[in-house]
């Protein structure tokens, strides 16, 4: 079965709101976890406007599952995850402008840089995924610059407008879910799904685990974070991801 990866930045935005201390991401980890969740994402931003150095230095001791990092490939990050040493960083784009992380990594174009990034990462123990868009040369840099993962970003499939531009988004991250695991790239994906999305992306053969935020923590608002966490694994099981 697909594991699910819970981001739980938007809990840290709610306290940034207010500059406090409630509610505190390192306890609604500990309840994800508890509710099913195979690992914790974590966006650490350069400007820390959610997430910030105290919460994941205390993830880094409290997670039971995967503390999973994202970041910008940045010498200060770099750092950063070489002292915590979180199971996995995932690499991702970073503009201090954008509400969300928008598009994948661009490795093709950088495939030098980023593949400098991943081995000094690597050579300390640590998974390295690249946040990239289903397309085949970011594919094969991705290959080329040494990652473990990609995690295909599913934002075009999430943002559709209709049934068939969603299937021909389906489409392109089945093919490149494909040709990842022919380049003996491991695969997960996420940005956007819901859980009315969710399953035809959980029922791709190669996807290993979804990075979902948003849609949980905004339904958790209104039932509470085991109960999201609950109808999540149960959407992910529907369109035949539980048959694998």
């Amino acid at each position: 079965m697909v594991g699910l990866c819970v981001n739980v930045d938007h809990i840290a935005t709610i306290r940034q709101a207010r500059r406090g201390q409630e509610p505190d991401p390192v306890q609604a980890a500990v309840l994800v976890e508890l509710a099913g969740a195979s690992g914790i994402t974590v966006h650490l931003r350069e400007d820390r406007r959610h997430i910030q150095d105290r919460d994941v230095e205390l993830l880094r001791r409290l997670v039971k599952t995967k503390l999973n990092l994202e970041m910008a490939a940045t010498e200060e990050m770099i750092r950063i995850a070489l002292a915590l040493k979180p199971e996995m960083v995932t690499l991702v784009p970073e503009r201090r402008e954008e509400l969300t992380t928008e598009g994948g990594l661009d490795v093709h174009g950088h495939v030098d840089e980023v593949g400098r990034c991943v081995r000094r990462l690597r050579e300390d123990g640590i998974v390295v995924s690249l946040f990239i868009d289903p397309e085949r040369d970011q594919l094969s840099a991705a290959a080329r610059a040494g990652a473990d993962f990609v995690e295909l970003h599913t934002g075009s499939y999430a943002e559709a407008r209709d049934y068939k531009a969603q299937q021909v988004e389906l489409t392109r991250l089945i093919q490149s879910a494909t040709v990842g695991r022919e380049l003996s790239l491991r695969i997960n994906a996420g940005h956007g799904l819901d859980y009315r999305n969710v399953g035809p992306v959980a029922a791709i053969p190669e996807v290993e685990e979804l990075s979902i935020g948003h849609s949980i923590i905004a339904r958790a608002v209104l039932v509470g974070l085991e109960r999201a966490i609950h109808e999540m694994l149960a959407a992910m099981e529907k369109d035949g991801a539980g048959g694998r």
